[in-house]
């Protein structure tokens, strides 16, 4: 096991990561950037470097400055969270060139499976069903547009690199495509680099699935079954829950088994996300690998028992999967909600937390850096924490969210606990019955 852990990230997964590390009695070097300086988490790690001013590109991007602080603090891994630089293949390439270890799979596979074209191309090779769509990227208007012609509207254009929802666009007939095809490449091309996009079928009033998997560098794979995110803004989660209320039995052990066949054809090695689009006559599609740990991961480890970062940690190391397949054992359900600094337009707003007060009680779970007197950024993701519920089953999960929601206190900033709680208190919520259009449905007229 690795004796000293740099961790390249802030908020609420560097304080997650910090203490996986600590239980495993691994030494931890946290970076952080000036606007970070106050964060709670730098107290409990043996050692502390700044890398520069606020803006991410100066930071947290910054790979120079992030592998100078692992050379000067001699860390053995460096363990990047999620976002910034966790899925970025040149990271884990210098990581590795500079004998740095990096908590993630090889530079190769993320080089991979980050790209969708490519990862889909693996997919197929695996047997995993895929969308009906482009065979790769589409270059002009008039080849994507035949394409949609082909599988018939609507469709959607999604941009081969990157994630969180940006260079995504849906059409339903040409005029809306040919103005979405403009859109979605020069998004791509801002926010990724990018301009690449393809065509796939868009799957209406779908859930939107993943499968989280773990593999080691010595051949085992297994999945910890399945997460439902389908409630969704813009394309990005905002409520997780596991397991699905829509999968059964035979459902779960096929999506999984489609899983661990395609990260062993993808030589996949460490904590990853298959991520399955699953249509109202429960057919399921194929449509990205997260080759990270998810922010979604504390409803899965609820229901296994699992400490995921613990493991991502051990297979970096070296370690065997201390367990098979049979035996994971799924147990109860659990529900996490994405609190964020938001008003009622999801206008992300900064600001100083006054007052906090963090609901507690058996089967609560707070993840979160904040505290009264923290001042919110403006530069990062408008997140700032994670309250998860779990319950032996659904019913007893919601009523427990759902008091630990009235409880919750945070003044002086905006927050999206409102719509949380009007979210579980919503009779198609409780009945299970969500789709990725559930908040366009009940909740944007």
């Amino acid at each position: 096991m690795f004796s000293r852990v740099l961790i390249a990230n802030r908020g609420e997964i560097a304080l997650r990561v910090l203490r996986s590390c600590q239980a495993l009695g691994i030494e931890t070097v946290c970076v952080y950037s000036e606007a970070d300086r106050d964060a709670i988490y730098l107290r409990f790690a043996d050692e502390t470097i700044c890398i520069g001013p606020a803006p991410s590109a100066q930071s947290y991007l910054n790979i120079p400055r992030i592998i100078s602080a692992a050379e000067i603090a001699d860390v053995e891994a460096i363990h990047p969270g999620y976002g910034f630089l966790s899925e970025n293949a040149h990271f884990a390439e210098v990581c590795r060139d500079c004998r740095i270890g990096f908590v993630g799979p090889p530079p190769e596979v993320i080089a991979r499976m980050g790209d969708k074209v490519s990862a889909k191309a693996v997919a197929r090779k695996a047997g995993v069903p895929l969308v009906p769509g482009s065979e790769g990227l589409v270059e002009t208007e008039q080849d994507a547009l035949a394409v949609a012609h082909r599988i018939g509207f609507p469709v959607i254009i999604k941009a081969t690199g990157g994630g969180g929802g940006r260079g995504m666009r849906v059409a339903h007939n040409d005029v809306s495509f040919l103005n979405a095809f403009a859109a979605a490449r020069s998004e791509a091309e801002v926010a990724f680099r990018n301009p690449g996009v393809y065509i796939e079928k868009y799957v209406e009033r779908a859930r939107h699935v993943e499968i989280q998997i773990l593999a080691d560098a010595h051949g085992n794979i297994v999945h910890l079954g399945e997460r439902d995110c389908s409630i969704q803004r813009r394309h990005q989660k905002i409520v997780e829950e596991a397991p699905s209320p829509f999968l059964d039995e035979d459902m779960r052990r096929r999506m999984g088994e489609a899983a661990v066949s395609l990260a062993r054809e993808a030589g996949y090695v460490n904590a990853g996300t298959i991520e399955f689009i699953v249509d109202q006559d429960k057919n399921f599609y194929f449509m990205e690998m997260n080759t990270r740990v998810q922010v979604e991961h504390p409803v899965t480890e609820e229901i296994t028992g699992l400490d995921i970062v613990q493991l991502q940690l051990r297979i970096a190391a070296g370690e065997r999967l201390p367990f098979t397949q049979k035996d994971v054992k799924l147990r109860g359900h659990a529900i996490e909600v994405r609190i964020t600094a938001e008003d009622e337009n999801f206008k992300p707003r900064a600001g100083q937390i006054e007052r906090l007060f963090v609901p507690g009680g058996r089967h609560v779970r707070w993840d979160s850096h904040i505290y009264a007197g923290y001042r919110v950024p403006p530069t990062y993701d408008s997140m700032i924490a994670k309250l998860i519920c779990w319950g032996e089953t659904r019913e007893e999960a919601t009523e427990r969210l759902r008091r630990a929601l009235g409880e919750l206190v945070i003044e002086g900033i905006p927050t999206s606990a409102e719509l949380h709680r009007r979210i579980l208190g919503n009779v198609h919520f409780q009945r299970g019955n969500v789709t990725t259009s559930f908040l366009d449905d009940y909740f944007m007229r």
